[in-house]
């Protein structure tokens, strides 16, 4: 076991630089703890359910400044409890379209929870009026946004409940209601707090690109688990030109068709990256830039990861733990994500099979993108070995597969790109 992990990290000894920096205290930077005996005992209960429910995003919530911490923490709770709703096959539809229409109404109802959910996360259900009772307790300002998403991301839901992913319209409208309304949100409650300009939250096209990135990435990564569930959000005019159903695409006989359909999708999805760099360029506090940042390098390497791979149709394609902690140290500054999304399109660049029926459309995008992400010549060495990352080769010795277990649960969370 620890000759595989010392050849594991030989490839990449940045990574267990970063790992040890992480867990010797470099993770204060970007993701700080919270005075829990600050806060009211709802507003911990809140916090605990962030925990609980969240798989990416929690430290980073935790991580913001001022007031927007909480508007954040109950936005996101809200919007929990509304998915888990969506989620929940067990709920008739006669019983779920009403309640996903009005759910922005029990906002303002201190009574209102639902005991009959049999998802994972049903306790925002039932113990919505805590949730409730936080959101109330926000400045309105805050409750007009989170109150106005919540209903159009209902009525979003409700649309796509019988409807499937036909077009990449649809794929465009589907990632909107479940992701760019998110990003919408999120980018007028940032403008709400005084903490980002005005001109963050009224661009809506900027916003809506940074959670359509998020969300088609994971779409396509995670094809697998989805067919598992019965779930299907590939479009339907992307597919079809390769196999009969959607599902045809994990048999071994259409594996080349397969990854031909998922370098479609992501060339698709790459489309998205220079709105994300316009938006990062104008945010200035750096723990919103933090928030909004780690999720979008976490992205790009994802989509880097799963390029040309027929491993997304066989099993679990992850970035590495040391790789997730290095974007999360990074990806502090504009100028270091510039250099993040160069290094990963580059990446892609030289994965491109000739023959693929996408490649030139895919190797014009990612010209494109080059020409707004070319960093400094300093900012480009980080994607080589320098001279401190070489000499962490010689702390592999002394590194037991225990610790880095302990190291990789710390970090587990930012393996995935972000919510479902």
């Amino acid at each position: 076991m620890l000759m595989e992990l010392l050849k594991k990290w030989l490839g990449h000894p940045e990574e267990l630089y970063n790992l040890v920096k992480f867990k010797m205290g470099g993770y204060k930077a970007v993701m700080p703890k919270i005075d829990e005996d600050s806060l009211s005992d709802s507003l911990r209960t809140c916090y605990q359910y962030l925990n609980q429910t969240s798989r990416s995003f929690a430290a980073v919530i935790q991580a913001l400044d001022g007031e927007l911490r909480n508007a954040v923490c109950i936005f996101y709770l809200v919007l929990r409890a509304l998915d888990t709703v969506e989620d929940d096959m067990t709920i008739n539809l006669e019983t779920k379209v009403p309640m996903l229409e009005n759910f922005h109404s029990y906002l303002y109802q201190p009574d209102w929870k639902f005991m009959e959910s049999k998802e994972k996360h049903r306790q925002v259900l039932e113990d919505f009026p805590t949730i409730s009772l936080e959101f109330r307790n926000l400045a309105k300002t805050y409750q007009d946004v989170i109150a106005e998403i919540c209903h159009k991301m209902g009525l979003g839901m409700v649309e796509f409940l019988e409807k499937k992913v036909d077009s990449k319209q649809d794929w465009d409208r589907y990632c909107h209601y479940v992701a760019g309304l998110v990003g919408i949100g999120l980018s007028r409650l940032f403008s709400a707090s005084n903490l980002e300009d005005p001109v963050v939250g009224q661009d809506t096209e900027l916003a809506n690109s940074m959670g359509l990135f998020l969300q088609k990435t994971n779409i396509i990564r995670d094809y697998l688990e989805d067919q598992c569930e019965d779930r299907e959000f590939w479009p339907t005019e992307v597919w079809s030109k390769y196999v009969k159903k959607l599902s045809d695409l994990a048999k071994p006989e259409n594996i080349d068709k397969a990854v031909q359909c998922m370098n479609e999708l992501i060339t698709n999805t790459l489309q998205h990256v220079p709105d994300v760099l316009v938006y990062l360029s104008r945010l200035k506090n750096q723990s919103v830039f933090n928030f909004c940042a780690i999720p979008q390098v976490m992205a790009i390497a994802t989509l880097a990861a799963c390029y040309n791979n027929k491993q997304v149709f066989r099993g679990v394609v992850k970035i590495r733990k040391g790789q997730a902690v290095t974007l999360m140290m990074d990806a502090t500054n504009i100028e270091a994500v510039k250099a993040i999304m160069y290094q990963y399109m580059e990446e892609i660049y030289q994965k491109i099979p000739s023959s693929d029926p996408s490649s030139s459309r895919t190797q014009q995008i990612i010209a494109s993108v080059r020409s707004i992400s070319v960093p400094s010549g300093a900012l480009i060495s980080r994607v080589h070995y320098s001279p401190i990352y070489l000499s962490c080769v010689m702390l592999l010795v002394a590194l037991s597969w225990q610790y880095m277990s302990t190291v990789s649960k710390a970090t587990e969370e930012y393996v995935h790109t972000g919510e479902n």
